[in-house]
């Protein structure tokens, strides 16, 4: 059976979207915040992309495990998320922590699991797609179950290439000749090549589609363990040798030349995707309407650019190279290589470069911004500049090692 396969059993399939880290690295946009709810490319949310996944592979029935800080994403899956009708087995919900079998939270991305096996009984689904709800890419999940099928596998891991330089940060997967997992080791220090390139890495995708009956027994069975109750550090390794484990290698609908999945776990990162965005050619797609990512935002009007006056000292709203959203308005400012979230307004004679503009976010006049990401609600008063004095900044700001500084939700400036 080719992968290219459409499965047409999408209702016998339950998806388990992983959505409860507290998401330390990207802190402090994860403050008030868990790690999927924080705003991505302007008008989404992190969690929007695995969505958006699964209703464009007709994988309507979903659950979206939450812990941290969840309120924010619990009514952005409410409000914008609303849209399966029940009685026909279509569901998108939020699950928090039941602790049904202990007093703690979850322990690891298995025991999140183990936790809500009561969603799995009362389901009784054929095969459970898990997903982390912190990835920006695209997948067709039906060519992922079909390729599980073909192979009669237990576990199927969608996996991808990675420069070796990179790789510690996943886990890395050994395969054979028929895709076979034979060896699994969760962030190792030093990343073993695949054979025929030793500049690149085979790593998990952090994706795992099971059958359920294997899926119950695993995490029960590590459940009474001493262990960091871990999918990839745990249970894959576990069943190496007595399992069918099988790797998907990752077919982007993308549609572009180069295979595109980030993993946004950190402000460097976070902050490079959404730079992917502003490139005159965008490495990744957000206007291939056979693939749309969906989402939910505030109905605001158009955005708005004002005043051309372009003699020496005239004010000029421009903007070049950037993501600018609804509500917006551009008042005699220049915008280069940025991107603008909804309700943002830039005053006379500012610059904004390389830099990531939340919603409801003020600018006054004579402002100096670059790469900077400055959280929902800021107000920045006239003349202020922020990322051209590295000491001034980390005295007040959050700076990462590239040196983008963080300025967080609602902190007054002075």
């Amino acid at each position: 059976m080719s992968s290219l396969f459409i499965y047409d059993k999408a209702e016998k399939v339950l998806v388990m979207l992983l959505a409860g880290g507290q998401g330390e690295r990207l802190y402090p946009l994860t403050k008030d915040r868990a790690k999927p709810a924080v705003p991505f490319g302007g008008i989404y949310r992190i969690i929007d992309f695995p969505l958006s996944n699964c209703l464009n592979s007709g994988l309507k029935k979903i659950s979206v495990l939450t812990q941290y800080k969840s309120y924010s994403l619990d009514r952005h899956l409410r409000i914008g998320w609303n849209i399966g009708n029940y009685e026909l087995g279509e569901f998108i919900e939020s699950i928090p922590p039941q602790k049904r079998t202990s007093d703690l939270w979850y322990q690891g991305t298995a025991d999140a699991v183990y936790q809500n096996i009561y969603v799995l009984e009362r389901e009784r689904p054929e095969k459970v797609l898990i997903l982390a709800g912190d990835h920006i890419y695209k997948m067709d999940y039906r060519e992922l179950i079909a390729f599980h099928e073909s192979k009669q596998a237990e576990v199927t891991i969608p996996c991808l290439e990675v420069p070796l330089h990179e790789a510690n940060r996943f886990g890395i997967v050994s395969i054979n000749n028929d895709l076979q997992i034979t060896d699994f080791v969760e962030k190792p220090p030093h990343p073993r090549p695949i054979p025929s390139n030793p500049n690149v890495a085979l790593v998990s995708m952090g994706i795992y589609l099971f059958n359920t009956e294997v899926l119950v027994k695993q995490v029960i069975g590590d459940a009474k363990q001493d262990t960091s109750h871990d999918f990839g550090k745990n249970i894959i390794p576990s069943m190496i040798s007595n399992s069918r484990l099988f790797a998907y290698i990752f077919n982007d609908k993308n549609n572009k030349a180069v295979k595109y999945w980030r993993d946004i776990g950190t402000l460097d990162a976070y902050w490079d995707a959404n730079m992917d965005l502003v490139q005159v050619e965008p490495i990744f797609n957000l206007y291939d309407t056979s693939w749309p990512i969906r989402t939910y935002y505030e109905r605001y009007p158009p955005a708005k650019t004002v005043f051309s006056e372009l003699f020496p000292g005239g004010r000029c709203g421009m903007v070049l190279n950037s993501l600018v959203s609804n509500g917006c308005i551009i008042s005699g400012a220049r915008v280069e290589k940025s991107v603008i979230s909804p309700n943002v307004r830039i005053e006379d004679h500012s610059e904004v470069y390389d830099s990531i503009i939340m919603d409801g976010v003020r600018i006054g006049k004579n402002v100096k911004i670059r790469n900077t990401i400055i959280d929902k609600s800021v107000i920045v008063p006239d003349g202020k500049q922020i990322g051209y004095n590295p000491e001034e900044d980390a005295r007040q700001f959050t700076v990462t090692e590239k040196g983008i500084v963080v300025v967080p939700k609602e902190l007054p400036l002075l």
